[in-house]
């Protein structure tokens, strides 16, 4: 009885061996093939997701483009940080004076013992070479020093220079990094107004150094003209700065132009500002600005077709987007607004003031083509007159707008806070709001 087992078992397994072959040119079940192949093809997809959010991140938060060739190769900006016992310029910035101007710092970059001392408040905020140490751990939020032999010898910016903050958990300007957050205490002007020269923007502009200071200096906190370089006009019709206020970079999935005034997307724009606002290295193309009448500091600088090697920035425009497009915007916290009156107001901005005609929920603008003249919004056209498409002005996303009450509500501040906003459209478009109705609205704005 052994052997026959035995002698079975093997026939069983010569049987099975010879059936192999045929075995293989058996179709397989197309659905689990194609399970298979769609399973691979989603973890590329995921892998490749990841990929863009890390470096996108990075690029954001990091890269200069080149930039330091010109703040401090040109403008020597550095120099001023350092002061002259630190191989610069005057007495050399200290970071009192650097919070003061609204530059911030990054506490998740600082060394641990740099870290622990800032938040026993042992460090000398009185000492430029405090200010030294915080750029050398790259935890000033959009600076970046450039160093050799560990001695400071330039400095870039980076995207977060403007749109990343603080939340000011161990002092105020010290905490851990808001992405996307427009920095509004961030005095631009008054920061590059600190360059011993400005040589290369009164060269564009054909005016003296010192009306360059002046105009940087007539911006304010949490305000940047970036058309001043392209068509010059430094001050509005009524004698007050071109500037406008720093706008949000988070919230931005789904909608389609970034600015004010509708230049163009996220990608254009961040082109555009990476090469002439940044002075970054690489390559920008906008015939648009090829207009000498409109914009002749940009025919000046050739600004509409800008062409450099290396390409510091095209190569990084994708992760940059990617990673701008996965922040989302901030949610208010629960005590800086009434809920119940917010859920009434919620009715009054769907229907009777009209908001969500444009303020489209969830996104909060117009799906596809979200651009209004300024007699539709009530205003002046001259920052519409301003873009390259003349008379346009974009309805802005309302998440996070919380975020955004310092520096006023409108592409130039000029609505101190959401009751004026209201009180604008009121005007405008006879809504006839009760007081109550009014008072529910704003909470509601305050909730988003």
């Amino acid at each position: 009885m052994r052997w026959r087992l035995v002698g079975a078992l093997l026939a069983a397994a010569v049987l099975v061996l010879a059936c192999l072959p045929a075995m293989k040119g058996v179709p397989k079940n197309p659905a689990v093939e194609a399970e298979q192949t769609r399973m691979g093809h989603d973890a590329r997809i995921d892998a490749h997701g990841e990929k863009m959010l890390r470096d996108g991140r990075e690029i954001f938060r990091y890269d200069s483009f080149g930039s330091e060739d010109f703040w401090g190769g040109q403008l020597r900006l550095h120099e001023a940080i350092l002061g002259a016992e630190n191989g610069g310029v005057g007495p050399g910035l200290t970071p009192k004076e650097a919070l003061r101007l609204g530059l911030k710092v990054d506490a998740g970059q600082l060394p641990e013992i740099l870290g622990k001392a800032v938040q026993e408040g042992s460090v000398d905020l009185d000492d430029p070479e405090t200010t030294i140490a915080l750029l050398r751990a790259h935890s000033v939020v959009g600076v970046k020093a450039i160093t050799r032999d560990d001695r400071i010898v330039s400095i870039g910016i980076t995207c977060a220079f403007c749109h990343s903050t603080v939340d000011d958990s161990i002092t105020a300007g010290i905490g851990a990094r808001l992405d996307g957050w427009p920095n509004r205490d961030l005095d631009v002007g008054q920061v590059v107004a600190l360059a011993p020269t400005v040589k290369p923007y009164a060269d564009l502009l054909g005016v003296s150094e010192d009306k360059v200071r002046e105009v940087l200096r007539s911006w304010g906190p949490g305000k940047y003209d970036a058309e001043l370089n392209q068509d010059g006009k430094a001050m509005r019709p009524d004698g007050k700065s071109a500037a406008t206020v720093l706008p949000a970079a988070f919230g931005l999935a789904g909608v389609n132009l970034h600015t004010y005034t509708g230049w163009g997307s996220v990608t254009h724009w961040n082109a555009y500002v990476a090469i002439t606002q940044m002075h970054g290295k690489g390559t920008f193309f906008d015939p648009r600005l090829n207009d000498a009448e409109r914009f002749p500091v940009a025919v000046k600088a050739g600004h509409h077709n800008v062409r450099n090697s290396p390409d510091l920035v095209t190569s990084k425009l994708a992760d940059l987007h990617f990673y701008q497009l996965a922040i989302p915007a901030p949610k208010p916290k629960a005590e800086t607004y009434d809920a119940a009156a917010a859920g009434r107001g919620a009715a009054v901005f769907a229907g009777k003031a009209q908001c969500a005609r444009c303020h489209v929920p969830p996104l909060f603008t117009e799906p596809g083509w979200p651009m209004h003249t300024a007699e539709e919004m009530g205003i002046d056209d001259f920052h519409a007159s301003r873009s390259p498409d003349k008379k346009f002005y974009r309805t802005t996303p309302l998440g996070g707008l919380f975020v955004r009450e310092k520096g006023g509500f409108y592409h130039d501040g000029r609505f101190a806070d959401l009751g004026a906003v209201i009180d604008h459209y009121e005007r405008l478009l006879r809504l006839q709001l009760t007081a109550q109705e009014r008072a529910d609205l704003v909470q509601y704005l305050k909730s988003l």
